[in-house]
């Protein structure tokens, strides 16, 4: 399931979760929704894990846990620290990024 942050608390969900995958995106932008349902089918094959959508306008202090500098982002949390990310609006980037901090 993926859960869309309504306040800037990225930070509590990654330092409660075991292994955190997010989405930052923005309302403006095309591939941030061309890449929500994929994003949404990866979080139904990886149950364990916790996904997270961030409007990354909206909330700068989770935000800053990643460099969000293109949009859509996608970063990994493993034990509370930030693993990896990538700008991608390819599907198979994305699944790469998610296996890696799945398979860990």
């Amino acid at each position: 399931m993926v859960q869309e942050l309504n306040e800037d608390n990225l930070s509590q969900i990654v330092e409660g979760s075991e292994t955190v995958v997010v989405q930052y995106s923005a309302s403006w932008c095309g591939n941030c929704r061309i890449m929500k349902p994929k994003f949404k089918k990866l979080a139904t094959e990886n149950s364990d894990t916790t996904f997270i959508v961030v409007d990354a306008e909206k909330y700068p202090n989770s935000r800053k846990m990643a460099t969000v500098d293109n949009l859509p982002t996608f970063a990994t949390f493993k034990n509370g620290a930030f693993v990896n990310q990538v700008q991608t609006n390819k599907f198979e980037i994305l699944k790469d990024l998610v296996n890696e901090v799945t398979s860990n």
